[in-house]
């Protein structure tokens, strides 16, 4: 009852600043709406509705928390269409054929989210995506950009729009079109203003966003020409934007007739498969940056989103989905919880209601500008420099994504890209048959590990976009302010998608106070230099001749850092030198293959590297990664093995060896193992201080060879975190040991934070 009493009294307390951040979007949605329905072919006040609609009832049914919703970008190449191909050019009728289709939609999206298949995301490769994203980013460019130049006689496909741009900018020098270059010119510096906006660094100026200041200086301009100039306003009425003068008074009747036509079922797919992506999407990118921290209910959204759908579709408006660019807005100016998502749509209302004659003064021109910009961040050449970064298998990839949605449709786009997705995989790994035959076998373990309560999730076989929600499953009950690794060691191939969302969850465990580390991908070849590139055991990296440090792991940048702050050594080379192990009882029977990854100071006192070894023989081979610290010490010692009581050491006592207890010391005879053959000298070597030190730190395995000690925890590789745990508790163990010869070395080392 009180935290029910504390929640409503804290809502109220937020709602002056989700007032204010609603309102600074509503200035950003109002000429976006506007341009977005008008790129559709729809009436301009369609575009605003969804953005009222979706407002009001996804901040009621919705289940994220600082996301705005409304007309999103990605549906305008579909509307279009739609709106163009249903009533074969009667562009009313097929307005209101598209109505109905939004609200079939807006149904399919009810269901999608009933059943709680949010997470059809995760079945489409990154590069495909980003490459459907950047051809919708230049459909709009291609059509906008002429609406833009005040010519909008020019039709067509993408292609023949790009191709007809050199004459739209002909016709502006010609002089029986001398009436359209004011128009022209408002649309060119509209888009003046949305390039060069964030370059004005004055905290007055940025109160208002971009497009808001082209809006008002649009309609500044008609009332000059009204008021103070003899002539006749320069811009005709069929380059302004066009309101019923009774906006709420009576709304279209969708047409439902053509239910059961293929073309009809084609769009309504298409309006749900592009809503459903770029709603998961941006709610994804949203969560990570809302200030609390808190985690979207996709599905709950994905619900409200086709509920508002359908209500939109029935008063005339478009479908609604959840936009990143107004919600990274509402976050910026202090938007808090979905109140602020209400706000916009109340002020867009006030809007419509007390300004419909300054709305019908904006230009075409103006918000085509706001849409070319958009279109170009779609598609700047930077994303494309950016995807081929990754791996040239990546490029490949997102071209034909783009090729392919730029001359069919999105659907078909979409599907090119993940096929291209799948042949590569197949041609990468040189089998078809390794993902058919591991396609459907679980290949996740997860467990809670009893030392230190860490959550450990391995991956065999491979890792790719095609069974990525295996691991996401596991992934997502563990507690995000708890310590997970996930290992890859296991793994022969790993793709792009899977490493990318990974990165997500790292920044979210982080965030909430947890650890999530990512270890085992640096055994395998990467296709590029990139951090995320495709990483397979088949060493395809030989061939691009990448360098032995270009194409480094996270993992491997975090080792590289610590050695930074040691001042000490980083190499991650392979080491086949492996003579130096084989005197510890712990190798005596396992096949040491390599080591790399190595951490070591400047007198190789310290040396901390992962370990590739082997156990068993034939059938019964086992590779195994672990990670050990060795101290070479400044003095000779009795030999020894020390570990946590347990089962392993009661079979090391029926096999005949003896467990050499400490006097005065019951508890650290009865918590550890001590194990070794002088017994006398090993009393006398484990001091009241010594033992104290076992006694009050973390259990590890430790072994001495009389000259040097091995440290390590699990066979398995460890985090980040655990390396610099490990770190810590050797050196402080060194110095005990060996007395204060290397204290040089000690104090150079900073304190580590475990």
């Amino acid at each position: 009852m009180g935290n029910s009493k504390s929640n409503t009294s804290k809502f109220i307390s937020e709602l002056p600043k989700n007032m204010f951040s609603g309102f600074v979007v509503s200035l950003i949605a109002l000429p976006l709406g506007l341009g977005l329905a008008l790129a559709s072919e729809a009436p301009p006040i369609s575009g605003v509705i969804a953005s009222i609609v979706g407002g009001i009832v996804v901040s009621i049914f919705g289940g994220s928390n600082v996301t705005i919703t409304g007309p999103g970008n990605g549906l305008v190449v579909v509307l279009l269409g739609a709106i163009t191909i249903l009533a074969d050019g009667n562009m009313y009728q097929g307005y209101i054929f598209t109505l109905a289709a939004i609200i079939c939609s807006g149904v399919l999206m009810i269901i999608i989210g009933q059943l709680r298949l949010g997470t059809l995301s995760d079945f489409f490769p990154s590069s495909a995506i980003q490459g459907m994203l950047a051809a919708i980013g230049i459909s709009i460019f291609a059509k906008q950009f002429h609406v833009m130049l005040a010519n909008t006689s020019i039709k067509g496909d993408t292609l023949s729009m790009l191709a007809d741009i050199p004459t739209s900018i002909s016709v502006l020098f010609t002089p029986e079109y001398s009436d359209i270059v004011i128009a022209a010119v408002v649309g060119v510096s509209s888009l003046f203003i949305m390039v060069f906006y964030g370059k004005i660094r004055n905290k007055y100026f940025q109160l208002v966003p971009a497009p808001m200041w082209i809006v008002l200086i649009a309609i500044g301009l008609s009332y000059y020409y009204e008021f103070f100039s003899t002539e006749a306003y320069p811009i005709s009425a069929s380059l302004l934007v066009q309101i019923p003068n009774e906006v709420f008074s009576s709304f279209p009747r969708p047409d439902f007739s053509l239910l059961l036509d293929m073309k009809f079922i084609g769009v309504v797919v298409s309006i749900t498969l592009i809503s459903t992506i770029e709603s998961l999407l941006s709610i994804k990118a949203v969560d990570k940056l809302d200030p609390l921290k808190r985690r979207s209910n996709v599905n709950k959204d994905l619900t409200a989103l086709g509920i508002a759908s359908i209500v939109s579709g029935f008063v005339g408006g478009l479908n609604v989905v959840t936009v990143i660019a107004r919600s990274s807005v509402n976050v910026n100016n202090g938007g808090s919880n979905r109140s602020s998502n209400f706000f916009h749509s109340v002020f867009l209302i006030l809007f419509v209601v007390l300004f419909q004659d300054q709305l019908r003064r904006i230009p075409l021109t103006a918000l085509a500008a706001i849409l070319v910009y958009t279109g170009y961040k779609l598609a700047a050449p930077k994303n494309l420099k950016d995807v081929a970064k990754i791996g040239k298998e990546q490029l490949l990839i997102f071209s034909a994504t783009v090729i392919a949605t730029i001359t069919t449709n999105l659907i078909t786009g979409i599907l090119v890209g993940i096929l291209t997705t799948i042949l590569i995989h197949f041609v990468l790994n040189k089998s078809i048959m390794f993902f058919v035959r591991n396609l459907f076998k679980p290949n996740v373990l997860m467990f809670k590990e009893e030392i230190n309560d860490n959550y450990f999730v391995s991956i065999k076989n491979f890792s790719s976009f095609m069974n990525y929600t295996k691991l996401k499953k596991k992934l997502d009950t563990i507690p995000e302010n708890e310590d997970a690794v996930v290992d890859f060691s296991l793994c022969d191939f790993v793709d792009y998608t899977v490493q990318e969302s990974l990165i997500g969850y790292q920044e979210t465990f982080k965030r909430k106070g947890g650890s999530f580390e990512i270890t085992g991908l640096d055994i395998h070849g990467a296709s590029s230099e990139h951090p995320l590139a495709v990483r397979s055991l088949i060493p395809f990296s030989k061939k691009l001749k990448v360098g032995p440090k270009s194409n480094l792991t996270k993992r491997q940048f975090d080792l590289q850092q610590i050695a930074d702050d040691f001042s000490w050594n980083y190499d991650p080379k392979k080491d086949e030198n492996v003579l130096a192990l084989s005197d510890f009882v712990f190798f005596k029977i396992k096949k040491v293959s390599y080591l790399n990854n190595a951490i070591f100071d400047q007198r190789d006192v310290f040396r901390i590297s992962d370990v590739v070894f082997s156990e068993g023989e034939f059938i019964a081979r086992s590779l195994v990664r672990t990670t050990v610290l060795t101290i070479k010490l400044n003095k000779e010692i009795p030999k020894f093995t020390l570990d946590k009581e347990g089962l392993l050491e009661f079979v090391y006592k029926f096999a005949g060896f003896k467990d050499v207890t400490i006097q005065g010391h019951p508890d650290f005879s009865k918590r550890f193992y001590l194990l070794g053959e002088d017994t006398e000298n090993i009393r006398s070597f484990f001091t009241d201080e010594i033992v104290l030190f076992f006694e009050s730190n973390p259990y590890y395995h430790i072994e001495c060879n009389g000259q040097s000690l091995l440290l390590m925890r699990k066979e398995r590789l460890a985090s980040i975190k655990e390396i610099k745990a490990l770190l810590d508790y050797g050196t402080r163990l060194e110095k005990i040991i060996s007395g204060t010869q290397y204290d040089e070395i000690v104090l150079k080392t900073p304190k580590i934070k475990t």
